[in-house]
């Protein structure tokens, strides 16, 4: 497996010590180094700053949102990326959510299959140069019915850009299949994966005439190493109320991709209560639901053998790049923690781990 992690820039405005993250785990020998664009810092802006920071870690935008720019935009955005850092641009795209995108950026969130689909082939079309021209049910480039005639980009990508995705309802996760190099993902059980979400990646990869050797699966979790079970009991219960915010308060009144993710997963009727409770403004009662296996289901957290086995697990599962959110109340702490399952990850599949070359990795396309 590949190492990977992601990070917002302006996360608790502290922008240096991000930075100072973002160095340290490339000496560290992570892999890969997703930008998040949430509600706060953009991602392309820090990738760029990054890239000038950093030797041989991938970048990727983790992710940038639909309706937030457009696909030329987007193109634009990640050609000059991976031009700027020679090729180690990975570029990540996902729908959002209806609060975030009608909420906050004032689009609508509609019909987000159809706009991620047309999204993706503009913006190969404008990777593969020439007069951009789209006619479709979300995009006309150029717009119909006006004296503008299709244009062309001065300049091109000058490596492969890989393209990856974040989605998670089935219909999202069979485009990802179809027309991705890689699929990033959250929530993840291995246990309840296959029907989950390997089902509709699949059938979306047997559409494109491929396999699941030809789509890079990137999951990521928190990681944190208990010294012994009383400490992990501790950890167990401080992360059950980010869960039910997860559960109950993600997305909007009507959607929350969360919760009908862990749904899938075997837990549709715990999701159901939390998801009630919180938006009922119970939030005490809604993170009392929360059980101990939900907590340990989706994470890398327990003592470093439970870590290791767990990790064997996700590697079994199937997953190729495995994102880890380092627990720790300092920068030190958190580097500690990502050094010690970097290595972790080595000793299992020492052979899928890059660690002794200045070289930049090659992003993994289909």
């Amino acid at each position: 497996m590949r190492t990977a992690t992601t990070i917002e820039a302006s996360s608790g405005g502290r922008w240096q010590e991000q930075t100072d993250f973002v160095v340290e785990a490339e000496k560290l020998g992570l892999d890969v180094c997703w930008v998040a664009e949430a509600w706060g810092s953009d991602a392309p802006s820090a990738l760029g700053y990054y890239a000038a920071k950093t030797h041989r870690m991938l970048l990727g935008s983790g992710i940038i949102q639909l309706g937030t720019r457009t696909p030329v935009a987007i193109a634009q955005a990640a050609i000059t990326l991976s031009n700027l850092s020679g090729g180690r641009f990975l570029l990540g795209l996902g729908a959002s959510g209806p609060q975030v995108i009608e909420g906050l950026h004032g689009v609508p969130f509609a019909r987000p299959l159809s706009r991620l689909r047309e999204t993706v082939e503009i913006v190969r079309s404008v990777f593969a140069g020439g007069k951009i021209s789209y006619s479709g049910r979300e995009f006309e480039i150029p717009m119909a019915g006006r004296d503008a005639v299709p244009m062309r980009l001065s300049t091109g990508p000058l490596h492969d850009i890989p393209i990856y995705l974040a989605t998670m309802s089935p219909a999202m996760l069979r485009l990802t299949g179809q027309i991705a190099d890689g699929w990033v993902g959250t929530s993840f059980v291995p246990e309840g994966a296959d029907e989950a979400y390997f089902a509709p990646l699949d059938e979306g990869l047997a559409k494109s005439g491929r396999t699941r050797d030809d789509l890079d699966i990137c999951q990521g979790a928190e990681v944190a190493f208990a010294p012994d079970e009383d400490a992990l009991r501790d950890m167990i219960v401080d992360r059950k109320k980010g869960l039910a915010f997860s559960l109950g308060g993600m997305g909007s009144a009507s959607t929350n991709f969360y919760n009908k993710a862990y749904s899938r997963q075997g837990w549709a009727e715990v999701a159901a209560e939390v998801r009630e409770r919180w938006q009922a403004g119970d939030r005490d009662g809604a993170t009392e639901l929360v059980t101990d296996d939900m907590v340990l289901g989706t994470t890398l957290i327990g003592t470093e053998s439970m870590v290791r086995d767990r990790l064997r697990v996700w590697q079994d599962a199937g997953v190729d790049t495995v994102r880890l959110y380092p627990a720790g109340d300092t920068l030190d702490a958190q580097l500690a923690t990502m050094g010690r399952a970097i290595e972790l990850v080595r000793a299992i599949d020492d052979a899928s781990v890059n660690t002794g070359t200045s070289q930049p990795l090659e992003p993994r396309s289909g």
